[in-house]
């Protein structure tokens, strides 16, 4: 099996890496509804230490760079009470926090969130979170750019490996918002 976009060696049905996944990837996966059949999310292996941007991208094929996306954990708080989301942006971009995630939130302040938090809450590792099997109930804010695209490379909930998604297929995710504008150049 070839993967949709760049060159990998290794490349599954992600339904046929729940082992490679951590378990609430792996229950998100095994789960999935949708239009988008769970067959087409596509998990392919690759190595943590080439995971900085142009490292990677000089790996596993240029063209990644634009079609590669960052899920990253923001809290919003308000009257003392703190409402933790998730923002899928774009990896040649930066999440809006003070903007676009802050208005939609609700919050007074928004911020990301510290590393424990974010791999304690999601239990997924750091470098590695996704939005594909985040905890029920958060917000997921996805930029329209990234559900524009036919596929997209995200974290597969570790530091090895990758899932590459068709983009609409996060628009479909639980919880899950799109916004334009939610990542900034």
């Amino acid at each position: 099996m070839r993967a949709p976009i760049g060159d990998f060696d290794h490349v599954r049905p992600a339904p046929e890496a729940l082992d490679l996944l951590t378990r609430p990837v792996a229950d998100a996966v095994r789960h999935w509804r949708g239009t988008v059949p769970a067959q087409d999310l596509v998990h392919v292996d690759t190595e943590p230490e080439w995971a900085d941007t142009a490292t990677f991208v000089e790996h596993y094929g240029s063209e990644l760079l634009a079609r590669s996306a960052n899920c990253v954990v923001v809290a919003g708080k308000r009257g003392g009470e703190s409402t933790l989301a998730a923002c899928v942006v774009l990896s040649t971009t930066k999440v809006d926090v003070n903007g676009a995630v802050r208005r939609q939130l609700g919050a007074r302040k928004a911020s990301f969130a510290a590393m424990d938090t974010a791999v304690g809450e999601t239990g997924m590792e750091y470098g590695g979170i996704t939005p594909i099997g985040l905890p029920a109930g958060w917000t997921v804010l996805v930029d329209a750019a990234v559900v524009d695209l036919p596929h997209v490379l995200i974290g597969s909930g570790t530091r090895r490996g990758k899932l590459i998604v068709p983009g609409k297929a996060l628009a479909e995710l639980p919880g899950a918002v799109v916004l334009e504008g939610l990542g900034v150049g």
